[in-house]
């Protein structure tokens, strides 16, 4: 039963904008698959600002620390590490605020959280037992950027370079990058290293084993 388990392991994996931390997070995913693990996204908590109007909304700077819901990340994932279920929060990115729908997540044993700034906060990184910094190029990140911005989320070219020279590039320097102390693990190239991958894949099998979690589900986890 799921009350006798120890708690569930939480995997974080940071980096810039467009640097591949999502793509290492499906990797580790997809290797664990059939297992019992999940992924969280920090964009996910982006504040609530049904109360800000549209103009508002677009001067604010989402690469900031301020633009999350922390304590709400971090009172959902404290209900999960007692293997409780959470009603996640789902971002509107066309109307840059909090949607009124939920999406419900029942509790895994490993848990990716993914996301800019989760090692930015200490109450966060404490929750973590291993925190991975996806380190990417500038030229590459801001490529992947404006064909993510502009394919999944609608917004023109000239919208995502300019908020990428007013706040994107800046706030990664400022708050980003620094946060790259705290991992545990350095991964270039995001996720074109298969090493650095299967080096975390195989870190993560070996915890599930000691800790007793290693039971394959029927029917995996694939909302992500």
């Amino acid at each position: 039963m799921l009350a006798e388990k120890k708690r569930p392991i939480i995997i974080g994996v940071t980096g810039g904008s467009g640097s591949g931390k999502t793509t290492v997070s499906r990797a580790i995913f997809n290797q664990l698959i059939g297992h019992s693990i999940m992924i969280l996204q920090q964009d996910s908590y982006y504040n609530d600002q049904s109360d800000m109007t549209m103009a508002e909304r677009a001067a604010v700077n989402y690469d900031h620390p301020l633009a999350f819901d922390t304590d709400l990340l971090i009172k959902q994932l404290k209900q999960l590490l007692r293997y409780e279920p959470i009603e996640k929060p789902v971002y509107d990115y066309t109307l840059s605020t909090r949607s009124d729908k939920t999406i419900h997540q029942e509790p895994r044993d490993v848990i990716i959280l993914e996301g800019i700034l989760i090692l930015d906060d200490e109450r966060l990184r404490d929750l973590m037992d291993i925190k991975v910094f996806v380190d990417t190029d500038d030229d590459i990140r801001i490529i992947r950027r404006i064909e993510r911005d502009m394919n999944e989320r609608g917004r023109s070219l000239d919208s995502v370079i300019q908020q990428y020279l007013a706040t994107v590039k800046p706030t990664y320097h400022q708050f980003v990058e620094p946060t790259k102390r705290y991992a545990d693990l350095i991964v270039p190239e995001g996720g074109e290293n298969q090493v650095a991958i299967d080096l975390l894949v195989t870190k993560i099998r070996a915890i599930l084993e000691a800790s007793g979690n290693k039971e394959v589900f029927d029917n995996p986890d694939t909302s992500i």
